[in-house]
């Protein structure tokens, strides 16, 4: 029989209570309860009333961490209700239980914690998001970067919604993929705007692509090959592998730390609601991305650190935007350029192209994920441009390096650079998750 801790209230009748847990008894060992509050029905001896250990703390969530804990239990059995607890109360609660390592149940719903599917003889750094569109692969780029540059030997190990049938190697340090490469192998029908191909490309170092499909609430993915490909990167002969997340989706990967991005247009919802506390309490470090106007605001960034210092005290919280770096000269060319960025930032993003790399840009289009208005604001801008810049997402190559191909115009692809906002080295920190996620491995007795 599986150990539980159930979460009962005092709204209810304890005798109500006990049928309840005699309930739960008949599947399950009820090592304890947590008392969640209300004391309508409860008077006198609470532990004799419903006959079961009974933590009774002034943070609920606290007590359910210390319960699972102390109890071994797998699953923590919510029989409260409303008014005690609210909807957005569970959330916390099951954050509490999941981070514990225990599901989380109650009369119409489960969430089950993310499970590490595999686990790597090389030390591990996930670098995981809050969802779609936050900056997660310009970050693991760029550590990757910073990484390779401080003379450590790694891999990157991406998993993505368009990634291969089967775990594929992409030797980013010795073979350069051109944009004619990557037509290729759209051509071949492989998705090649994929995460994988962004990292070789942009940080020339291994990487490991992999596919997924469904992302839970709390991270989980519904299928995928990231086991598999994590067992190929072990055999790779690396000092780090850092495992890049798809969206919110985690992966199925035992991680020594993690970086968490968070989108810093998104509003603190996503810090301080729903999993956002759960996601935070697995972080090492934190980087708002997106930090400025007119995708956050000032005021927006740093209500969004606050809520990051209240709910994960003394975890690092840096803040960045970011810029395109085309990785090739472009210089004195007339320039259509491509992103997912929203219309207001494109400009401000074409502005830096401008005055930076020395390019004239004729035309911006925010539609990189809109294929069919791509197409049209591609062929309405024919013949004005000498060259394409994009970022290497979504329709980057099946639609605007074929375009460019069609019109006998280069394609040049753009990196992501973060820019730090608040003063901090993004640089220093991403090393010292590197240390970090070593000595943790080491420990764990990961090692080359």
């Amino acid at each position: 029989m599986s150990r539980v801790v159930a979460l009962i209230d005092g709204e209810h009748y304890p005798p109500v209570v006990r049928a309840a847990l005699d309930a739960l008894r008949e599947e399950h060992e009820v090592v304890a309860a947590v008392f969640l509050g209300g004391t309508e029905k409860v008077e006198g001896d609470a532990d004799a009333a419903y006959g079961v250990p009974l933590l009774c703390r002034a943070d609920p969530a606290a007590g359910i961490a210390e319960a699972v804990t102390e109890h071994g239990a797998e699953a923590v059995y919510d029989l409260s209700d409303e008014p005690v607890v609210s909807s957005a109360d569970r959330f916390r609660l099951a954050g509490a239980a999941l981070s514990a390592g225990a599901a989380y149940v109650g009369a119409d719903f489960r969430f089950e914690p993310p499970r590490a599917h595999a686990i790597t003889r090389t030390p591990t750094l996930a670098i995981v998001g809050t969802g779609k569109r936050v900056g997660k692969t310009a970050i693991s780029a760029y550590v990757a970067r910073c990484l390779k540059a401080a003379g450590l030997d790694i891999a990157v190990l991406a998993m993505g919604r368009g990634g291969p049938a089967e775990p594929e190697v992409i030797h980013g340090e010795t073979v350069r993929l051109t944009t004619a490469d990557l037509l290729a192998l759209a051509a071949k029908g492989a998705h090649a705007a994929s995460d994988n191909y962004e990292d070789a490309v942009m940080s020339r170092v291994t990487t490991v692509g992999c596919r997924r499909c469904g992302g839970g609430m709390a991270g989980e993915t519904f299928f995928s090959n990231v086991a598999e490909g994590a067992a190929v990167a072990d055999c790779l002969g690396k000092e780090l592998i850092l495992l890049e997340g798809s969206g919110a989706a985690v992966p199925p990967v035992h991680a020594d730390a993690t970086v968490l991005v968070i989108g810093a247009g998104r509003g603190e919802t996503y810090v301080r609601d729903y999993f956002g506390p759960y996601r935070l309490a697995a972080a090492d470090l934190v980087v708002l991305a997106g930090a400025e106007e007119p995708e956050a605001s000032a005021a927006a960034v740093e209500a969004l650190r606050s809520a990051v210092d209240e709910l994960a005290p003394g975890v690092p919280c840096v803040a960045v935007t970011f810029r395109p770096g085309p990785i090739e000269p472009v210089a004195g060319k007339r320039a259509f350029f491509v992103t997912t960025a929203r219309p207001l930032l494109a400009g401000r993003l074409a502005e830096h192209l401008q005055s930076d790399h020395g390019v004239h840009v004729v035309g911006v289009s925010s539609n990189l994920s809109d294929r069919a208005r791509l197409r049209e604001e591609l062929r309405a801008a024919s013949g004005s441009f000498d060259v394409l810049l994009t970022e290497l997402k979504a329709a980057a190559i099946d639609v605007v390096a074929a375009a460019g191909e069609e019109a006998g115009v280069p394609t040049v692809l753009c990196d992501n650079v973060p820019l730090v906002t608040d003063g901090q080295d993004l640089g220093a920190l991403a090393q010292d998750m590197a240390r970090t996620a070593i000595e943790r491995g080491r420990a764990r007795g990961a090692g080359r």
